[in-house]
């Protein structure tokens, strides 16, 4: 009686299994055959595209035909074609069937030679899309760390050497960078994008009773910034205008100096996983005095450690080198060293802590042609 339960049992399990495994080579036979439905497959191919890859109908043309999926892309981008075939051939669904993807062809207008036809090369060639973002976060050229002019939020004591005196000075600066709009890349993190940035750069003597307020710089400049994988480069156009304190012009009645000036500035960047490096310069289109010399050249070194030092923060250092026309190319240097607390070493909101220096002609307004050197401490945020 046990064993005709057992077996009975037995081969109730077995023939339920059959019919399981039976079912499901069906449900997936079927599955497969519905994808052949030109409608199914369509709607299929159209959600990867637009759902995944965040694609709008404007970005592409789809023919299915005969088991055969046809893309033609809008934008003459190779890299927009290996992103779309490398996203439907992980779909095992699609297993066995023809994706073609190709460029569209470009119209007359665009094969003959013009601007617009070099512009579209340009962005194609550059590997930009056309979606964009509007007031994107951050920045897609990384803040310089040693710059003395770098628009950011800081705090600093320092010691600052002259021809004239050695003095205790407290510098702030209040500055960011915001993004208007960026046009994506075809890869993540690239594309290009512009704002608008704005900075205050002011020192104050903090050996005088009455913490004179020695100097001030204004900034603003429309900067467009672009990446593309480990390149990036920065262009903007920028004005600065500098003032001195009231105190200070009654206690040492220096003869004034109306600096003011518009800058054009270009730089280039190249980053590895902890170093980088970058170059470029300066050119000023209006300066006040006239006698200003005109060039600028601007290049600097910069590491940014991956792991966190006794858990404190990623260790930082920069070493940022000018050398002005107006000096006779004479170089100007500033070092900053210090701990990034934050999320991680490339992440916008961010707490520094930094031991700095410099030497050289000093980069407070109307002081260009004082050699000063200095040694402080500095707090920086990034928001």
């Amino acid at each position: 009686m046990v064993k005709r339960f057992v077996f009975g049992r037995s081969r109730g399990l077995f023939f339920a299994s059959v019919w399981l495994i039976i079912g499901l080579l069906t449900a997936v036979d079927t599955a497969a055959s519905d994808l052949r439905d030109p409608q199914i497959m369509t709607g299929y191919v159209m959600a990867i595209l637009e759902q995944q890859l965040g694609w709008s109908r404007q970005d592409y043309t789809l023919d299915v035909r005969n088991g055969r999926v046809s893309i033609t892309l809008s934008t003459e981008d190779p890299l927009l074609r290996e992103t779309v075939l490398g996203a439907l051939k992980q779909v095992s669904a699609l297993e066995g069937l023809a994706i073609d993807v190709a460029l569209a062809e470009p119209s007359i207008s665009e094969q003959a030679p013009g601007p617009i036809g070099l512009l579209r090369g340009f962005w194609a060639g550059a590997g930009l899309t056309s979606k964009t973002t509007r007031f994107p976060p951050g920045d897609l050229f990384r803040p310089l760390v040693a710059d003395p002019k770098q628009p950011r939020f800081f705090i600093s004591i320092r010691r600052y050497d002259t021809d004239v005196e050695t003095i205790a000075s407290a510098a702030v600066g209040y500055g960011e960078t915001f993004g208007l709009v960026q046009y994506e890349g075809v890869r993540a993190g690239d594309g290009l994008q512009v704002g608008i940035d704005g900075a205050l750069f002011a020192q104050f003597n903090l050996d005088e009773d009455s913490k004179d307020l020695v100097n001030a710089d204004y900034s603003i400049g429309v900067p467009m910034t672009y990446r593309q994988g480990p390149y990036s480069a920065r262009l903007r156009l920028y004005h600065q205008s500098s003032h001195l304190g009231d105190e200070f012009l009654l206690r040492a009645r220096p003869e004034r100096i109306n600096l003011s000036f518009e800058a054009l500035e270009l730089l280039g960047s190249l980053e590895g996983s902890r170093w980088r490096g970058y170059l470029g310069g300066e050119y000023l289109i209006h300066r006040e005095p006239e006698d200003l010399d005109r060039a600028m050249l601007h290049g600097g070194v910069e590491y940014r450690g991956t792991r966190p030092w006794l858990g404190l923060g990623f260790p930082v250092a920069g070493l940022d080198l000018k050398s002005f026309e107006e000096h006779d190319w004479s170089v100007d240097a500033g070092l900053s060293v210090g701990l990034h607390a934050g999320d991680s070493v490339s992440a916008e909101r961010y707490l520094r802590v930094m031991a700095e220096g410099y030497k050289g002609f000093a980069p407070h307004g109307q002081f260009y042609k004082d050699r000063i050197s200095y040694l402080g401490v500095s707090i920086s945020f990034g928001l």
